[in-house]
């Protein structure tokens, strides 16, 4: 039986609502880091998302993992959700959101060099422009960031949880197939939220002597980006196809730009614009006109 596409407005609103949802995670983290460390944060907030996708998971009977599948999800929620976290909420103490969301957006490049290196894809010409592009674009935005692209700065742990997101991005691709997009997100969360167990205690302790408005925050951070945002992207995702929803993405930088402004007050340097623009354009062109075609595999083939 053929699923009756949604209405091109619902869309747009659900597309509208994952993008939201994510754009507000950059100011708000930064805010939140004035009451809790970097890590205890990660660790409270995945808590609230792994009992939110539990939940799911229980109420739509989802299959469980099987074994051969757990390393797998292992590695994709130890990557995607609890390293690719404490990097991110380390490097925004001093890196600005605005900076920071486009640091981000350079994610699908690296996991398109990583297709490269490991599953044998190949890049065009235009790829590689694309990729040099981009890195001029990095080096621009972080020579306007304290420590530049010195070891261990702000800038080079945004860049790394950027890495993380783009080996997520590659790990993940088994598991969808098989468990579906959101079963697949909710089973990750809970793995992120399980490895960043140990700091859990020192999140809790914590609480008593936060701010309510920070509270309400880091509850923020659990429920509209971790849960909603992925699973209204997921759902965009199932109408559009993954190849024209991706290019909704090149709106989250220019989101979380605006969200800034609007609840931090936060004005970008043009430095940090100009390097931001630079990034896009490279990422751009890598993923449209760099993606050399795909040969067919034999009968058989993986």
């Amino acid at each position: 039986m053929t699923t009756r596409p949604a209405h091109p407005r619902l869309v747009a609103l659900w597309a509208a609502v994952a993008l939201l949802s994510w754009g507000s995670a950059y100011p708000i983290v930064r805010v939140v880091m004035h009451d809790i460390g970097p890590v205890p944060l990660a660790a409270l907030r995945y808590a609230l998302a792994a009992v939110l996708s539990a939940g799911w998971l229980l109420y739509e009977r989802a299959p469980l993992p099987r074994v051969r599948d757990i390393p797998r999800f292992l590695a994709c929620g130890g990557i995607g959700i609890s390293l690719y976290n404490v990097l991110f909420n380390t490097g925004e103490i001093s890196v600005s959101a605005g900076a920071s969301s486009l640091l981000i957006s350079s994610s699908p490049l690296m996991a398109a060099i990583i297709a490269v290196a490991v599953m044998g894809e190949r890049l065009t010409a235009w790829g590689w422009a694309g990729s040099l592009i981009s890195f001029a674009g990095v080096v621009t935005i972080a020579g306007g960031e304290p420590g530049g692209l010195s070891f261990g700065s702000g800038t080079t742990l945004i860049l790394g949880a950027a890495l993380c997101s783009a080996l997520y991005t590659t790990l993940q691709k088994r598991l969808i197939p098989t468990y579906g997009a959101m079963a697949t997100t909710a089973y990750v969360l809970i793995v992120g939220g399980l490895v960043l167990l140990p700091w859990l205690p020192q999140a809790l302790a914590t609480l008593p002597r936060m701010s309510t408005p920070n509270m309400l925050g880091v509850v923020q951070l659990a429920v509209l980006p971790a849960f909603v945002g992925y699973a209204a992207w997921t759902w965009v995702v199932g109408q559009m196809g993954v190849a024209r929803a991706a290019g909704l993405l090149y709106l989250l930088p220019p989101v979380t730009l605006l969200e800034s402004f609007a609840l931090v007050h936060e004005v970008p340097e043009p430095r940090t614009l100009l390097g931001g623009l630079v990034v896009m354009l490279g990422v751009f062109l890598a993923n449209t006109l760099g993606r050399a075609p795909v040969e067919r595999m034999p009968p058989g083939g993986e």
